[in-house]
Parts: C-alpha cells; sequence; structure tokens
C-alpha cells in the first residue's frame, strides 16, 4: 500500500447487531480460492466499512463505497476491494470497502467448495439462497452509505459526492441501492461492475446517475446490464453503457491485456464528467 493511502480503523455499520442475522456467530474467515489464488473473504456476521482516506491536500470530496462480488458466498476482497480503493485514493477519490453479509458457509475450505459448487449448479437451490441473503446484504449497502454520509465532515468528503461502486454481487447492491432508498441512503452516483439481474424495475424520480461496464462475453452481466441501461434511459435518467467484446465474469482489477482492463479509467473518467473529479485527474 502506498504511503499516501490513509487506512483508518473499520467501522462497525451496525454497532448495536445487524438486523436479520443476531444469532450469527460463524468467524469471519480469509482465504485464497482456486484455481486463479483469489483472496476473499468469507462468513461475514458483523458488516463493516473499511476507510481508505487520501492526504487532504490531495482530496477531491468524492467517495465511492466498493463492494466486492462473490455470488454471496464471499467477498472478493483483493482484487474488487483492496486494489478498487488504491486505485481510487490515488486520484483524491475516498474509498470505503464494504464487508456486507455473505451466506453462512463450512469453516473448511474444501467443504465450502463443495457446497458454493452445488449451490451455483442448482437454480432452485441459488435462488432459495439468494432470497434469504440479498435482503440483508441491501440494507448493509443503504446503510453504508448512511454511514459515511453522516461522518463526511469528519473525512472532508461532501454529502452529495458519495457513491457505490459494486462488481457482480456487488453490483447487485449498488443497483439496488439506487432503485431504492431514503434521503440519507440515496447514493449521488452508481456503478454496477458486470452485475447480477437486479429485481426491481421502477427507476425512481431521483434516480442517481448510472455507470455500467461488463464484458460481451458474460451472459449474466449482459442480461442483467441492458435492461438496467434501458430503463434509466426511457426515464430520463444519466447513465452511460461500456461493454467490451472479451474479459469474462470477474475480472475486476486483474489484468488480462485486454480492452476491459481499462475500465476503471473509464469510470474515472465518468465521474469526471459528472462533475465529481478534475478531468485532470
Amino acid at each position: 500500500m502506498s504511503d499516501a493511502v490513509i487506512r483508518a480503523a473499520d467501522i462497525p455499520l451496525w454497532p448495536d447487531g445487524a438486523p436479520g442475522s443476531e444469532t450469527w456467530n460463524r468467524p469471519e474467515r480469509e482465504s485464497v480460492l482456486p484455481p486463479h489464488g483469489i483472496r476473499i473473504v468469507r462468513n461475514v456476521t458483523h458488516p463493516t466499512l473499511t476507510p481508505y482516506l487520501p492526504p487532504a491536500a490531495r482530496a477531491t470530496g468524492t467517495a465511492v463505497i466498493v463492494c466486492p462480488g462473490g455470488a454471496f458466498h464471499f467477498l472478493a476482497i483483493e482484487h474488487e476491494g483492496t486494489a478498487v480503493a488504491e486505485w481510487l485514493v490515488a486520484r483524491g477519490v475516498a474509498a470505503f470497502i464494504l464487508r456486507y453479509r455473505v451466506l453462512q458457509t463450512p469453516d473448511d475450505d474444501e467443504r465450502f467448495q463443495e457446497e458454493m459448487r452445488a449451490s451455483l449448479s442448482d437454480r432452485e437451490r441459488m435462488r432459495e439462497l439468494f432470497g434469504s441473503i440479498t435482503r440483508l446484504a441491501f440494507a448493509d449497502g443503504q446503510q453504508a452509505v448512511r454511514v459515511v454520509r453522516g461522518r463526511a465532515a469528519e473525512w472532508g468528503i461532501r454529502p452529495d459526492r458519495i457513491g457505490l461502486l459494486g462488481f457482480s454481487a456487488g453490483g447487485v447492491i449498488a443497483g439496488a441501492v439506487a432503485f431504492q432508498h431514503d434521503e440519507a441512503s440515496r447514493p449521488d452516483f452508481a456503478a454496477p461492475i458486470y452485475p447480477a439481474p437486479v429485481e426491481f424495475t421502477t427507476v425512481p424520480s431521483d434516480a442517481p446517475p448510472l455507470f455500467l461496464a461488463l464484458a460481451s462475453d458474460d451472459d449474466m452481466a449482459v442480461n442483467a446490464s441492458l435492461p438496467l441501461y434501458s430503463r434509466w434511459r426511457a426515464a430520463g435518467r444519466p447513465v452511460e453503457l461500456h461493454i467490451f467484446t472479451r474479459g469474462g465474469h470477474g475480472f475486476g482489477m486483474r489484468r488480462q491485456g485486454l480492452a476491459s482492463d481499462n475500465w476503471i479509467e473509464l469510470f474515472t473518467s465518468w465521474l469526471a464528467d459528472q462533475g465529481l473529479l478534475p478531468h485532470s485527474t
């Protein structure tokens, strides 16, 4: 991590206990997921925000809450989390990695992988499992915006420059909060990156600007993102869509030597177009 990045202590989202999972007691676990060596976090019981803050001289006043993906079974905490946060901080954007609640899984890594494969190969089982966890993860996304906005002055953030950036399952959270929020939890912008489908359909009148990026060889993200783009556009809300020829699902900050590697440069340019960053950043 660069010396210019100020990492603050983790902040509990729900100091009095996360509603709906008060009885969960599995220990949070970090491990590496084969075959690509992805560093993951699972069994998140107590959701937190990890702040990554730029030095005051570089700060732009814009903040991004980063929601890693992982099929609601885990969080891809590095290539969809810390690497993203460090990129943003280097450009004067405060970043907050959200560890939201995911499905409770066996402590043993091999049993976890077997159970996850079984879940993802059975659509009915997957639908049932996701129905139980997405409500809690969505509440964590809303609460994350409230917490950052409530402490904006403390971190040198403008309360009208707080957005959500999510990947895959985290993209579901970013999209869902863009669809449904109150005044305190409304993101000022949202960026679902190769998201899974979002259940909401009615775009609110105060829907925030939306940025979408995905690869054409990722059918799930195509089927989720095109309706989002169409609904935002039909509602007259700002939206930008980038579909790369190749990239697959879950590329995040992993370099593949493809045009999709450049999605984060496009995202930061889009932030500048929204007046959230200087164009020279």
